[in-house]
């Protein structure tokens, strides 16, 4: 099933015109919930209310306005809206061209897909193919939903994608939270400049899971089957270690990583839960993870040192 244009307009190309259509270019996977009325299971509606006369209002009595002052509105009309849009309210207008890594991320807001308008294909094509060659963004302006918009137009795959971008003035300064400098250590950067090497890998997106909705997805599905729900029991708090220490054990734990990928893929499938002596190594929160899965009882009351010691019996 195609996907449902959100815009349709023209991207401005000095003095060429390319009719185009905007699609969203993420389908988010979120679960949609709902109120209803737990006695009927009947959807929860919502009215309009005037907060003075605590009563519903008709549409035809609902207008927009500008608080411009605590209490103090303009009223705002379609036609307010009509003679503020700007030249070029249906264009992508293109306004300069730069290398896409200059654009700090922290602008990017939203992307789009931008496929050709009816029988554009020719111009399209023409701007894909002069875009690729050049190896440059384009800087654009384009207006939607009544507002004005920065994009940056690139080339993703053969299409050209808009990048909804932040105006500078949009981004707050990161001095407002920057910390004070603290003094580090030769050792203290060594170690941590290690940890880094050790959790570098390539950037493959389809290994990274939205756990959360999977696990919020098995609960779903077992009160559909009648079965009973409990909440995870509560983790105790654990006294953070020192900074010299927590950075040693991320080193092991990164080499362990590495080590443990390469056994398991010469084991045959073999699961065994490693050494007492490994299993220590390891903070309380694996630690449960992993007597839940092997069916330890009573793991909630039990300390990191019992934990481990439980999985290498059950090992």
């Amino acid at each position: 099933m195609a996907p449902r244009s959100l815009w349709s307009g023209s991207i401005s190309f000095g003095l060429v015109n390319v009719p185009v259509r905007l699609y969203s270019a993420v389908s988010e996977h979120k679960l949609q919930f709902h109120f209803v009325h737990e006695k009927d299971s009947s959807p929860i509606g919502y009215e309009k209310i005037c907060k003075k006369e605590d009563k519903p209002v008709p549409e035809g009595e609902i207008v927009k306005a500008f608080e411009y002052r605590k209490g103090e509105y303009v009223f705002m009309e379609d036609e307010d809206f009509e003679a503020a849009r700007v030249e070029g309210y249906k264009m992508i207008e293109i306004l300069d061209f730069v290398p896409y890594e200059d654009i700090d991320p922290i602008f990017f807001a939203h992307t789009y897909l931008v496929g050709p308008g009816n029988g554009a294909e020719k111009t399209y094509s023409l701007l894909v193919k002069a875009m690729e060659d050049s190896n440059l963004a384009a800087i654009a302006k384009f207006v939607m939903r009544d507002r004005q918009y920065l994009g940056a137009l690139r080339i993703r795959e053969g299409v050209i994608t808009l990048e909804q971008l932040h105006f500078a003035d949009e981004i707050r300064d990161a001095g407002e939270i920057k910390p004070s400098r603290a003094r580090v250590s030769k050792e203290e950067l060594q170690m941590a400049r290690q940890v880094i090497d050790s959790w570098t890998s390539e950037w493959k997106p389809e290994k990274y899971k939205d756990t959360y909705r999977d696990a919020l997805m098995e609960v779903i599905n077992a009160k559909r089957k009648g079965r009973e729900v409990h909440a995870a029991a509560e983790l105790e708090e654990e006294e953070p270690p020192d900074l010299i220490t927590a950075l040693r054990e991320s080193i092991e734990r990164g080499r362990g990583h590495t080590r443990v990928a390469r056994r398991s893929s010469s084991s045959n499938g073999s699961k065994g839960q490693g050494s007492d002596r490994d299993l220590k190594r390891l903070p309380k929160s694996e630690l449960d993870k992993r007597a839940k899965k092997a069916g330890i009882e009573g793991r909630s009351k039990m300390t990191k040192a019992e934990l481990a010691q439980a999985l290498e019996k059950a090992a």
